[in-house]
């Protein structure tokens, strides 16, 4: 099992934003700004383009919920959606709230939260979130 599916089974704690029984959606530990969230399925998948179209398109669909209560929770003007990473094999989005093009990009300086507005930013996220349904 991945470290990512450790967290969306709850083996490793996480700052959750978001879930439904398909997916999983946690603050990034090394944000580049407030509210910047990972989006990942439940299922073991590497490569995102190696879902099935229906899982594909239901993962789309999630992930425009979890933008939407990132935009509420981290005022922004919009939320990029960025999907990159090779160092976990685990397919993800991320979701960053933008002002600025600037604010994706991930050669910058991370910035360091304390675990309290770590969890915080998860609370407002996640109340956003239920407050759609």
């Amino acid at each position: 099992m991945d470290i990512f599916s450790k967290i969306a089974a709850g083996e490793i704690p996480s700052y959750k934003c978001a879930e439904n029984e398909q997916f999983y959606a946690f603050l990034d530990i090394n944000p580049l700004m407030e509210g910047h969230t990972l989006v990942i399925p439940r299922r073991e998948v590497d490569y995102i383009f190696d879902m099935n179209d229906d899982e594909l398109a239901a993962f789309q669909l999630f992930a425009k919920r979890v933008a939407q209560a990132v935009k509420t929770a981290c005022p922004c003007i919009k939320v990029a959606q960025v999907v990159l990473g090779l160092e976990v094999p685990h397919a993800h989005i991320h979701l960053l709230p933008l002002n600025s093009e600037d604010d994706a990009d991930f050669k910058r300086e991370k910035l360091k939260l304390s675990a309290e507005q770590m969890q915080s930013i998860a609370n407002k996220i996640y109340a956003a979130f239920k407050s759609q349904q």
